[in-house]
């Protein structure tokens, strides 16, 4: 092994996550072709998709009536998604007891640094041999695996998707250039096809291309520093984590048949204002922007129209506040859009700033009352609904018993907090 660039990272990425989770908790979808759909309506798409309903052809994005046609026994389940947090939580657990996790990288992927006396190739099998067993006993034995070992987190990720599923993929120093010569340029993570376009218009159309060049070159194909630091990891080089920070907190939805007319869609999109705003105290912030995003309900062969506007506030971190720069936002939306139903609706809360680090000035007394008056609201509207449940309390005028939230819905890179599924 080249000691310059021994294995450092194991990367476990779990099965078809959310379609094994379901078959976990029903045994009588084991060994199915399944899928999950976040509503009831053939018009959505899979979320996810058993082992056996991707033997179909069926994806993660997959429309619901296309799988149907590709599987005439397929069953589909909706999604449950307080239960894949409790399971993605007694997962990391369970990992833990093997190695220490160094970062979640999704609901159903984890990121483990490696130390210098559990890095050698048969310590790493056993490692990743334990980690499965222990999932298999304490967890599922649904709940299956890929685990990738190389020299940096990016390669792990990569060596994990390489054998699925309940796969081990081990790039070693000397072997890795060969290995990573056979894929296509898509399978190096946030490679997209605007990316791979603009490689090619460069010339660089395979992997083999890409690793031949030196930094410099990768640079100026890439566009940016980041195809230096895209040279280097592809190389085998540790680097330290890019520094991220969470600057906006957001919510969407996609809309049943029977909330996509507009009144009814306003008052979900209320709703998630409201989530939103409570996921923004909890993490002590304000917002200074917030933005409405929509998407018209497609009529047969078009394109859905979608629609996207924002409003700038004072730093701001109540329920009302948001919610009256919310509806400033809709009705611009409805006169400007047009649509007359909708199919998916979401809002952001960006530009955030600490919640008690408002600089002097920028109330006055009247609205510093007002604003202290609106965040006691807000707060107590929290504690009540975090003991009670969603929608124990909530804006009178809202009347949201119609379009009952049925929880947070979950993005891969998102794992929501387990209070969210009282909110």
């Amino acid at each position: 092994m080249d000691e310059s660039r021994p294995l450092r990272w194991l990367y476990l990425d779990l099965n078809s996550y959310f379609a094994s989770v379901e078959q976990q908790l029903n045994p009588a979808l084991r060994g199915q072709p399944i899928v999950v759909a976040p509503v009831d309506t053939d018009a959505t798409s899979a979320i996810a998709a058993s082992y056996e309903a991707k033997a179909f052809g069926i994806r993660t994005g997959t429309k619901i009536y296309e799988a149907k046609a590709l599987c005439r026994d397929l069953i589909v389940v909706p999604g449950r998604h307080e239960d894949y947090v409790r399971f993605h939580h007694l997962i990391v657990e369970e990992v833990q007891r093997h190695v220490p996790v160094h970062a979640v990288c999704s609901i159903d992927e984890v990121a483990c640094r490696l130390m210098d006396n559990e890095n050698g190739l048969e310590a790493v099998r056993a490692l990743a041999a334990r980690i499965k067993a222990g999932i298999r006993a304490n967890v599922g034995a649904c709940l299956t695996s890929s685990i990738g070992v190389a020299p940096n987190r990016l390669l792990a990720k990569m060596a994990a998707d390489m054998e699925k599923p309940d796969g081990l993929t081990i790039l070693e120093a000397e072997t890795m250039a060969a290995r990573l010569r056979r894929l296509p340029l898509s399978d190096i993570p946030g490679v997209g096809k605007r990316m791979e376009a603009r490689l090619a218009a460069q010339g660089v159309v395979s992997m083999g291309q890409l690793l031949a060049l030196d930094a410099r070159a990768a640079r100026r194909v890439w566009g940016s520093v980041w195809g230096e630091r895209m040279h280097w990891l592809l190389h085998g080089f540790d680097l330290p984590d890019a520094e991220t920070s969470n600057r906006s907190i957001g919510h969407s939805h996609v809309l049943s048949p029977d909330k996509r007319a507009l009144p009814a869609a306003r008052l979900v999109t209320r709703r998630l204002t409201a989530k939103a705003a409570t996921r923004l105290r909890r993490a002590g912030k304000r917002c200074a922007r917030l933005g409405l995003s929509v998407k018209a309900e497609a009529r047969a062969g078009t394109t859905p129209a979608r629609w996207k506007g924002e409003v700038k506030l004072t730093a701001v971190l109540d329920t009302p506040a948001l919610l009256s720069a919310l509806e400033r936002l809709w009705q611009q939306m409805s006169q400007e859009f047009g649509a007359a139903r909708l199919l998916q609706v979401g809002v952001v809360l960006s530009d955030l700033s600490e919640a008690d680090a408002v600089q002097g000035g920028l109330f006055d007394a009247a609205d510093l009352a007002a604003e202290t008056r609106a965040r006691a609201l807000s707060e107590a509207m929290d504690r009540v609904n975090a003991r009670f449940g969603r929608d124990a309390v909530r804006l009178g005028h809202d009347r949201l018993g119609a379009v009952k939230s049925a929880g947070p819905r979950i993005a891969f890179t998102r794992i929501p907090e387990m209070a969210e599924f009282r909110e």
